[in-house]
This record gives C-alpha cells, structure tokens and sequence, in this order.
C-alpha cells in the first residue's frame, strides 16, 4: 500500500508541475526561439494563446508547466478558509485600488507560487495596483499576448524572456528575478557529496541540450570535470530519472523540484547532497559581481513602463512582499498554491515551496545574477538565448 501510495504520488505530480520546477526537456537548444517566432506570427495574426501550440521550450520550468494541472476541489476549499483566517501574517497595506491596471501573465510552477499572496490581497482590494492575473501551462501561451500587448507583464523562463527580448527587437525590460535554480542531484550513494564524487559515475537527466543540460555541464568545467569523466544519460521525463533511482542501487539523478520531493517520498534512502543552486553560488565566489543559477524573470513591456513608470515600482515592493510570504509562511503559502491550481496537494506544496528558491531580485544585484548566467548559456550555445547576448538597457534598473 505504501508503495501504491508513492507512485500515485508521482503521477500525481507529473501533472501538477511547475513552472521552474520543470519536467521534461528533451527539446533541442533552438526550440526557444522557434516558440518566440511562432508566437510572434500568431501575434501578428491575431491568434490568441486559446489555440493549441506543440512547440517546447528549453527551460526547466516550462517543459513541465505545460502538462496539465488538477486541483482537488475539497483541498482548494480548505484552504482558502484558512488562509483568509491568516492573510495578515505579512501585510499588504489594504489600500483603495486606484492605481493602474496591470495585466500579469504567469506559469503554473514556482515562479506563479511567489505571487499566491500577491493574487489574494489583490482579489480582497488590498493592493495599491489593479492586477488582473493570468495563469497558463505553457509559455508559448503568454508569448503571443506580450507580444501583442495583451499583457503588460509576464514571469517567464531567464532564457525566454532573453530570447523574447532579441525576437521583439528590444521592445521589453526585465525587472526582476522571481525564481532561483530549482536543480538537486538525488541519490542514496552517500558517498557523493561534491561535483567532483561524480567523476567515473553515470547521472541521470532530462533535457539534452537544453539549459539544465548547459548548467550541470558548467558545473563539471568548473569542477575540472567534463562530459568525458562520466556518462551522462538523458531520459525524456524526469519521472522516468525518479523510477531509476527506485531500481538501481547508487544511481545519480538530476531532477527540478517537486519530483525530487516526490521521489525523496517513494524512497526516504535517498537524498540530495548537491544543490544545483548552491554548488553555481560556490563558482562566484571570488566575483566582484557575481552571477546566480535563475529560472524565471519577470519582464515588463516597454510602452507600459514608460506610461506607468509609478505602477512598475510599485509592483516591484509588492511582488517582494509576497515572495517573503511565500518563504516566510510556507504552510499558508501551500493552501494558497493549491487554491490557485499550481500544485494539487498542500502537503505536497508545502514541501517543495522551501526548495524552490523563490525570490525577488531587482537592480544591479538583479542585471549581476541575470546577465552572468545568460552568459553562460551563450557561451555553450547563442541560440539559447536567441542568438545574441541582451544589452544593457535590457536591465530595468530604477
């Protein structure tokens, strides 16, 4: 029974996921740009993101943001009784609602997570802002809405919004880094505990040639280590990678999150002594200006940020307000993720919510992080971040 248990555990997520904690990566590095150009041609023909699209993206969050997501009914209940009982824990200050309209665009996964509280205070008339939400699957659903203007924001996958940038010829900004690296080496090995314990070894991943393939891949150079000293083997659904790691006794695998919960769930001989996130933060060490592992952005288009420049500011404190909410409450923030349909289980959500890395990075500490790891993309492949590197003026730094 307990067994059952787990792997209807497992299904149960492989359906849920989320964005930043992304699932299957099997596309290639040009998928991003093939996803902005479709969207750009369906923008310009006027299709709205109603229509069925089968492009992929390359980031960890979006590949499993675009599986479909079931919230259960009597979960979504509970909790929102219980989170209107406590939604002052971290205030927003309730404020009469005559600032402008924003129309947000955002992904079911960890970057959607960071504005659960956001979305409630707003629902209750306590934002300064007028935000009106839309959450979808998958990116190349936002895409041809900022393209057309339809939204005035999105929070997107880091290589997305730079590839977005290119394809719109500079029309958009970012403003802020929502989610950090969502990445964990997951094994029952204890004897692996640094890059370097890798070596001689075969790991388990998604996504060749997408960008959890480049990260981990920077991660070995960094370590003096290439694909050479060990065998990287890629499956197609990071719960293919959980099911090996159920099998074989010692095998290495490198998932997002909510399937490294869930598969620590199945099997509690497993664990995760590498943090993707933290083993990047260790190569920035002698960095005066240091990058970061990023997953999601926040990007806002340009006409609307010279219109509403007081707006955007005041998105930014309130944004940073409720991603502290999402860290600093983590069980509330769990009924709130399942009432918005991001993940079907609180216990669940409340589990991998602390692992997720959510944040709110704005300025030069924001252009720092972003820019050095799109670098790193670039390096290993331009059309990763279509095709050339975002200027300065990319970098909204109030």
């Amino acid at each position: 029974m307990k067994k059952l248990w787990s792997y209807a555990l497992m299904a149960a997520l492989s359906v849920t996921v989320l964005t930043g904690c992304k699932t299957s990566t099997s596309a290639s590095s040009d998928t991003s740009a093939a996803t902005v150009e479709a969207a750009s041609e369906a923008a310009n023909d006027d299709v709205t993101s109603k229509e069925d699209t089968s492009s992929e993206n390359t980031s960890p969050e979006t590949d499993a943001s675009r599986e479909e997501t079931s919230a259960a009914v009597s979960d979504t209940e509970n909790s929102e009784e219980n989170v209107n009982e406590n939604e002052d824990d971290i205030e927003i200050e309730a404020v009469d609602q005559n600032g402008a309209q924003i129309r947000i665009g955002s992904l079911k996964g960890p970057t959607s997570m960071g504005l659960v509280f956001l979305m409630e205070m707003s629902e209750n008339g306590k934002t300064a802002n007028d935000y009106e939400f839309t959450m979808v699957t998958a990116a190349d659903e936002l895409l041809p809405k900022v393209i057309s203007g339809e939204l005035d924001m999105a929070l997107l996958p880091a290589n997305v919004a730079s590839v977005l940038y290119n394809r719109m010829d500079g029309a958009i900004s970012v403003i802020d880094i929502n989610t950090l690296g969502v990445l964990y080496a997951v094994t029952a090995d204890d004897s692996i505990r640094s890059i370097a314990d890798l070596k001689g070894r075969t790991v388990y991943m998604t996504g060749k040639g997408t960008t959890p393939d480049y990260v981990f891949r920077y991660l070995l150079s960094e370590n003096g280590l290439s694909d050479s000293d060990l065998t990287l083997e890629y499956k197609s659904e990071p719960t293919e990678v959980a099911a090996l790691l159920q099998q074989e006794d010692g095998a290495v695998g490198v998932l997002p999150q909510p399937f490294v919960t869930a598969a620590c769930a199945q099997n509690k001989d497993l664990k995760t002594p590498l943090d993707l996130t933290a083993e990047w933060d260790k190569t920035q060490k002698s960095s005066s200006s240091p990058s970061r592992m990023v997953t999601g952005v926040t990007v806002v288009r340009n006409d609307f940020l010279e219109k509403e420049p007081e707006a955007v500011k005041i998105f930014l404190s309130e944004h940073e307000k409720s991603a502290a909410y999402t860290k600093e409450q983590t069980q509330k923030a769990a009924e709130l993720v399942v009432k918005t349909g991001i993940i079907e289980k609180a216990p669940i959500a409340e589990l991998a919510l602390p692992k997720c890395n959510i944040t709110c990075i704005t300025g030069t500490q924001m252009k720092d992080a972003l820019s050095g790891y799109l670098q790193v993309l670039y390096d290993q492949d331009p059309k990763s971040v279509g095709g050339e590197l975002p200027g300065d003026e990319f970098y909204y730094l109030p």
